[in-house]
């Protein structure tokens, strides 16, 4: 594959053209990851709605059976993809905190921290909280200090 750039004056918003000599399937879902990519938005369900709105205000995302929830500060809504592909959608702000959940960096309020099991997540604005696995517990602290030292 061929990646260049180019500058050009004058262009307000960044395009990005995919030349291809077949269409296989491949050029389809490179769109589709570079649209999710640019995105801050992405579609959540709730019974038969579809909402619209932006991935920063989800506090977390969990997983309970087969489905994926993404948990806002007062509603939680239903997404049509696993964990370890929204690892790859989601904003680099959101990290692993569990085999189960992924969680929102800006939105951690506190960690009660717990050595001998998981650690307990507390959220600013909300009631609801989420645990961080030991496994996880390293990255998601390096996150944290990575937020609080860019402040």
């Amino acid at each position: 594959m061929k990646i260049s750039i180019e500058v050009l004056e004058g262009i307000v918003e960044p395009e990005v053209i995919i030349r291809c000599g077949a269409e296989d399937g491949a050029a389809q879902r490179l769109q589709e990851r570079i649209h999710n990519l640019c995105s801050d938005e992405m579609t959540f369900y709730k019974g038969e709605k579809e909402f619209y709105f932006p991935v920063e205000s989800i506090f977390f995302f969990e997983t309970d059976g087969d489905r994926v929830y993404a948990h806002t500060a007062k509603d939680v809504f239903t997404v049509k993809h696993r964990l370890y592909a929204l690892e790859r959608l989601l904003p680099a702000y959101f990290v692993r905190a569990a085999k189960g959940a992924i969680v929102n960096t800006l939105m951690i309020y506190a960690i009660n921290r717990n050595l001998a099991s998981a650690s307990k997540i507390q959220f600013s604005g909300t009631y609801k909280n989420v645990y961080a696995s030991r496994h996880y517990y390293k990255s998601l602290k390096q996150k944290l200090e990575e937020r609080s030292s860019s402040v």
